[in-house]
């Protein structure tokens, strides 16, 4: 029988006088963190939460959240983050769908999470309420054993392809995933910093940076927000050893100048891929080697990771971490799976312990995307003869131009080396001729003149440098990207933006 609640708590007992987590001027010991999580408990339990019940947290990045977190998981409740972004319709979306029998919600998000309860029927706890009572409650003694199989968390996903689904994510599965994560990839010792500047509401913030943390007994410095300018700032203050993020951050961060004395010893992407120019760029800057990887939602989440220890390959994820099998499958068959050998392009198959239990309430898609005990990712990928995994795109983001595949990050490596390209997304446009046009959505460096005929030498620059059926014959700018919660960018979104009803507002060459 097992928690995920232990990872708290057996770092509690082993260091309980070391500092777990940094939020603003207040600190907290993992002695103070796990009482604190047990007091949580004590208050849920007093409103009715018992084993096996639902738990959704409506949390932003504050003390509150591991607290909250891990005194659910202590009860055996399940537990079901919900992004501060979303608004009360999909809010109460996730409420109805998870069956969540209760609401901890911010006092700084009252209206969305108040409303969206109103409506799901689900009563609600206010954060700082459930503080005031934890203050006087008697805490729980420990945690409540749970089978292997259980349920601890489940984590919707981003709905890019319909209504967003709950990954069931096992007590083994996530402590197996935290465990070896905290092993190999990330290496986590005791002694390091970690700057927390993910959101916690989502797996790589919650399961990679927290969960990772918490379990390796070393510090949190928790950002409420992501702000490039205070992220290093936090560094230099704390002596951060470890960094976690998505691209968009360390574009970001790359815009502040770097940092005054660097401290980190070595950061992590993830999320979507890590432009190899950025990679280079930040190193640096920064003085610290940048280790890409890959995971999911529904694989809890960590599939493969360039790992310290072994030859980095930049524009690769590295190997598949410690019990899990990563392989490449013909992306055309949707019945079987059929793997694919070295050096082919194909869809990314995955099986091992990080595996979710299936989509709650959701077997048909569940059927769907677990196939002959492989999870199929949607992503396109490629395996070369020494084992190195590179994610070539999304399936869905491929372009089909003219009959040819056109994998947009290929294109968005390429755009960067433009020097007056900052950022760029690559997107397929609706076109009569040739099915789709591949175009280049780009930010520039800040100070350029933007116009047509920007676009066009960019146009005309990656001309030289891809194949006739791969470069950008539009070339569209934004001021800024739209993101996700994660931090992704919302191609989707792009694609409406300038789809064939948009009014052509860059330009390219024919």
């Amino acid at each position: 029988m097992i928690s995920l609640a232990a990872v708290l708590a057996e770092s509690a007992a082993r260091r309980p006088g070391h500092p777990a987590l940094v939020c603003g001027t207040e600190v907290l010991t993992y002695g103070e963190l796990w009482l604190q999580a047990r007091r949580f408990a004590a208050v849920l339990a007093e409103d009715g939460v018992g084993c096996g019940d639902t738990v959704a947290l409506l949390l932003p990045n504050s003390p509150h959240f591991p607290m909250a977190y891990y005194g659910a998981l202590a009860l055996g409740a399940i537990v079901v983050p919900v992004h501060t972004l979303l608004k009360a319709d999909e809010i109460e979306y996730v409420l109805r769908d998870s069956g969540a029998g209760l609401l901890v919600c911010d006092d700084t998000l009252p209206g969305e999470g108040v409303e969206a309860a109103a409506r799901a029927d689900v009563p609600l706890l206010a954060a700082r309420r459930l503080d005031a009572r934890a203050r006087r409650a008697v805490p729980v003694a420990d945690w409540v054993p749970r089978a292997p199989d259980d349920i601890a968390v489940v984590l919707y996903t981003s709905g890019t392809t319909g209504r967003p689904k709950g990954a069931l994510l096992t007590h083994l599965g996530l402590i197996l995933n935290i465990t070896v994560s905290m092993v190999s990839p990330f290496a986590f010792g005791a002694d390091d910093v970690l700057l927390g500047a993910l959101p916690l509401s989502h797996t790589f913030g919650q399961i990679c940076g927290m969960g990772v943390c918490f379990r390796a007994g070393a510090t949190l410095v928790l950002m409420p927000a992501f702000d490039a300018a205070r992220a290093v700032g936090l560094m230099a203050e704390h002596r951060c050893t470890v960094f976690m993020g998505v691209p968009t951050m360390y574009l970001a961060l790359l815009e502040t100048g770097g940092p005054a004395g660097p401290t980190l010893r070595r950061a992590y992407s993830g999320g979507s891929a890590l432009p190899v120019k950025v990679l280079e760029e930040f190193e640096r800057e920064f003085g610290c080697p940048i280790y890409e990887g890959y995971g999911m939602t529904e694989t809890s989440p960590v599939i493969a990771y360039n790992q310290p220890g072994l030859p980095r390959r930049p524009g690769t994820v590295g190997f598949p971490v410690w019990g899990v099998q990563a392989e490449i499958a013909r992306a055309d068959l949707e019945e079987r799976v059929e793997l694919l050998p070295a050096g082919e392009v194909g869809e990314v198959v995955v099986r091992g312990h990080n595996v979710m239990a299936g989509y709650l309430g959701r077997p048909e898609a569940t059927a769907a995307a677990v196939v002959d005990g492989w999870f199929r990712s949607g992503d396109l990928g490629v395996k070369d003869e020494d084992g190195y995994l590179t994610i070539v795109d999304r399936k869905k983001d491929m372009v089909l131009r003219g009959g040819y595949n056109v994998y947009p990050r290929e294109v968005e490596e390429v755009l960067l080396r433009h020097p007056a390209v900052a950022q760029a997304a690559v997107i397929g446009v609706p076109d009569p001729r040739y099915g789709e046009e591949v175009c280049a959505v780009v930010r520039t460096v800040p100070g350029t003149a933007v116009g047509p005929e920007l676009g066009a030498e960019i146009s005309a620059w990656t001309k030289e440098r891809l194949a006739a059926y791969k470069y950008p014959r539009r070339v569209e700018f934004v001021g800024a990207f739209p993101v996700g919660a994660s931090g992704k960018v919302l191609k989707r979104e792009l694609a409406a933006l300038f789809g064939p009803d948009a009014v052509r507002g860059g330009a390219g060459i024919d």
